[in-house]
């Protein structure tokens, strides 16, 4: 299908959205979050995407909500928000933790509120070293909402997440890579090749197994070491049964680059 408000293709295996209201620094409204979310639905029916690659059109990745698409005073009942993210945000984040395959974003410029949660839901994230990061729900009195609660103290800790969702600061790219926030910072003018490279190189890999990464990590949050090691079980049963694992093995063996295929 066609989209307005994202520029949706794939390529060589890679599926790249890439947020497109550029002159909004790419922050949402109503149609641009449900073509993500029909984007993301099209790569889970898409026979051969490997990877996806999420990024923004412009100097932004995401401002996050558009509040100008919203009306906010005391002439009109308060905008129902509980609903707008059950019915829109939510469903966006679990497609995206549930996809079993990698999602790269790249963060090349702000991230902003549900932008910023957003990137982070990504199992990579990178960025150029002019972005950054910002939990700005509190400077509206809201609460940090597209998974933020959950993301950011398991990736920094409890500590910084709470200062970084109470104070809204801003949080440079290199702070957020220094923290773990992220995973790798890359300078402005090679960052399109960078993120592309990267994508590229997740679809070359046994794809399979990575989605089976991705699922055992994502469990590990809530896990028990019993039922981690239970998990890991199961899931390396699954492994090892793919045309990937012999592929790799038998490529091991005879000294050559292995030919994955997700399988």
């Amino acid at each position: 299908m066609s989209y307005k408000f994202i520029q949706f293709f794939i390529e060589h295996g890679v599926a790249t959205v890439r947020f497109n209201r550029p002159e909004k620094l790419n922050s949402f409204n109503v149609e641009m979050l449900a073509e993500f979310r029909s984007a993301l639905a099209e790569v889970a029916a898409a026979a051969g995407v490997r990877s996806v690659l999420v990024t923004g059109a412009g100097r932004g990745f995401c401002a996050g909500q558009d509040l100008a698409e919203r009306v906010v005073n005391g002439q009109v009942a308060a905008p129902n928000l509980a609903e707008s993210l059950d019915k829109r945000y939510n469903p966006i984040i679990r497609a995206m933790v549930s996809l079993p395959i990698p999602v790269v974003c790249a963060v090349n410029g702000v991230a902003a509120g549900a932008g910023a949660n957003i990137a982070l839901a990504g199992d990579i994230v990178v960025a150029t070293r002019s972005a950054s990061f910002v939990q700005a729900f509190c400077r509206i009195g809201l609460i940090p909402d597209a998974g933020g609660t959950w993301q950011l103290p398991r990736l920094v800790g409890r500590s910084r997440a709470m200062a970084l969702a109470m104070l809204g600061d801003k949080l440079s790219a290199e702070q957020a890579e220094r923290w773990g926030l992220i995973w790798r910072v890359y300078d402005d003018e090679n960052f399109t090749a960078e993120a592309i490279s990267l994508a590229q190189r997740l679809a070359a890999q046994p794809t399979l197994a990575l989605g089976l990464i991705k699922q055992a990590i994502n469990a590990s949050a809530t896990h028990t070491l019993d039922q981690q090691l239970d998990l890991e079980r199961d899931l390396q049963g699954k492994a090892c049964r793919s045309r990937d694992y012999r592929e790799g093995v038998q490529a091991f063996v005879e000294k050559r680059p292995p030919r994955f295929n997700g399988e």
